[in-house]
C-alpha cells in the first residue's frame, strides 16, 4: 500500500476522498501523456509519483472545470 494514503492528512489537503481521487486521476493522465514528473521517480509507478506529488503538495488541489463538472468535449 503505498504510505501516504495511510494517514488522513492527504484526504484533508485535497478537500476530501472523491476530491483526492479526481486529483490522481487527473495527474496520472497527465504523466501517462508525457507530463514531467515534480518528484524523483525512483521505479515508482504513475499513480504512486502522482500519489506523493499530492502528499508533498506540489500539485494543487483544483480541477479544471471541465473536469470537475463531468463534462467531456
Amino acid at each position: 500500500m503505498i504510505e501516504a494514503l495511510k494517514g488522513e492528512d492527504i484526504v484533508e489537503k485535497s478537500g476530501g476522498r472523491f476530491k483526492l481521487c479526481a486529483l490522481i486521476q487527473h495527474r496520472v493522465r497527465e504523466l501517462m501523456a508525457g507530463a514531467r514528473p515534480l518528484v524523483d521517480r525512483q521505479g515508482r509507478s504513475d499513480i504512486e509519483v502522482a500519489i506523493q506529488e499530492i502528499a508533498e503538495g506540489k500539485v494543487a488541489g483544483e480541477m479544471p472545470k471541465d473536469e470537475e463538472s463531468g463534462d467531456s468535449k
